[in-house]
């Protein structure tokens, strides 16, 4: 059975869709079987990988959670032979509202990946930047959590109204859900803050953070324009290495 894994943090611009893109990619190379859904109504995900979340012709994941399609039905082949992605769409943002007034409304990605679960290594889940109600599927459905922390100055801001959030679905939704690893990400070690961050961060949760740090890196930050993963783009770059030793770290994880 595969393992899902949720890339959450409610706060912008920490590097989690590069995240879910490149871990996927960098599973996907390892011939690990693998799934990318995303699950942010910005569609960077899917832009990022080349799909045009515009002429998806309502096969997204938003018809999945308000139940118009299985989740078999909206699955897409990306370039990389072992990945495949679940797309979004703008709509999304409306799936909040619908789905309070449906069944099982936390559990409803959940029950949608039980038909395909089986058939991947790795399900990556793109977290939308919020802890809406499509936020609380993915950590309903996942079996844990990574959390990107951008060493930055306001890096542990917000992250205890994430932690406190995983620990109310613990409590009432989800009591196997753990946390994968916190993960430093947007590194630049020319800086004395960014080298501060990194050790209050390890300081406050120990064993818990990756030992693998994301660094700030251009051809990582071009990918996403061309429609692809890093480790496509430039095979040869620090972020691709980043991200392939991420994925070694993670597959090491029991």
């Amino acid at each position: 059975m595969g393992k899902i894994i949720a890339i959450a943090n409610q706060k912008g611009g920490v590097g989690k869709t590069t995240t879910a893109i490149n871990l996927a990619a960098s599973l996907a190379v390892m011939e690990k079987k693998t799934l990318l859904i995303d699950a942010d109504p910005q569609a960077n995900a899917t832009s990022g990988l080349d799909f045009d979340p515009d002429s998806s012709n309502g096969a997204t994941l938003y018809e999945v959670l308000i139940g118009a399609h299985k989740m078999s039905e909206v699955i897409l082949q990306t370039e990389i032979v072992n990945l495949k992605i679940v797309p979004s769409h703008i709509n999304l943002v409306g799936a909040e509202i619908e789905l309070i007034n449906l069944s099982e409304k936390e559990m409803r990605l959940k029950n949608a990946l039980a038909e395909v679960v089986d058939d991947y290594d790795y399900v990556i889940v793109d977290c939308s930047p919020s802890l809406g109600l499509i936020t609380v599927n993915c950590l309903c459905a996942a079996d844990t959590v990574i959390i990107p922390v951008q060493t930055e100055f306001f890096a542990l801001e917000g992250l205890g109204k994430l932690l406190n959030t995983i620990k109310l679905i613990q409590t009432r939704l989800n009591p196997s859900l753990k946390i994968e690893g916190f993960l430093l990400t947007m590194f630049d070690g020319r800086l004395r803050l960014a080298n501060q961050v990194v050790d209050e961060v390890r300081k406050h949760f120990g064993e818990m953070v990756f030992q693998t740090i994301i660094t700030r890196n251009v051809r990582l930050s071009e990918a996403p324009s061309h429609g692809k993963p890093v480790v496509l783009y430039d095979a040869g770059s620090a972020g691709t290495n980043n991200y392939l030793n991420l994925a070694k770290e993670l597959l090491s994880h029991k």
